[in-house]
């Protein structure tokens, strides 16, 4: 599957945007407040975004929400409906560009849309080649009892089951070579 360079981006913002959510009642929100959305933004390079706000944060918690129950669906079917939900919401406007020194490529927001319809377009868009090449079972959450981040699965053979392999994989190989031996020693 061919991924272009703003969809490679659109993934990986759309997967930290994700990342944000807290696990359970007691983690902490990883878009507490307008400054770590501002942040967030500038981290990840999103262009055409002017002054946030408030009304900001909590639409982008919202569309946040909705992204996370792409990478929980059951199916392509149920997939594509939450992100032709997402884009439609956003009014998509897609429209050649080539700022910042970037060659020809495609914005899916309209010109002046909040942040929230920016990343919806854009990253909805992005996850939606990935329904349309019919590799949606890409989209996933980290298989490590105690870690349910969001990844985009680029493997080869789709094989990826970790959100990082030198965390969580790496930690349950060790525990299972551990009490392998553990078992062996008697």
């Amino acid at each position: 599957m061919l991924i272009t360079h703003d969809a490679r981006c659109a993934l990986d913002t759309v997967v930290d945007l994700v990342n944000t959510v807290p696990e359970d009642d007691s983690a902490p929100d990883g878009l507490p407040d307008v400054t770590a959305l501002q942040e967030f933004v500038g981290t990840h390079e999103i262009s055409d975004v002017g002054a946030l706000s408030g009304l900001d944060l909590s639409a982008v918690r919202k569309i946040r929400g909705q992204f996370a129950a792409v990478f929980a669906a059951p199916d392509a079917l149920a997939a594509a409906g939450l992100i032709n939900d997402l884009v439609a919401a956003a009014g998509t406007t897609p429209r050649l560009t080539d700022h910042d020194g970037y060659d020809w490529h495609i914005h899916y927001f309209a010109p002046g849309a909040s942040v929230a319809d920016h990343l919806a377009a854009d990253c909805g868009m992005a996850l939606a080649f990935f329904v349309v090449a019919g590799e949606q079972e890409r989209l996933r959450r980290c298989e490590a009892p105690d870690c349910r981040r969001a990844f985009v699965d680029l493997s080869r053979n789709r094989s990826r089951r970790y959100c990082d392999s030198r965390t969580c994989g790496n930690r349950l190989h060790v525990a299972a070579y551990r009490a392998r031996r553990k078992e062996a020693a008697g």
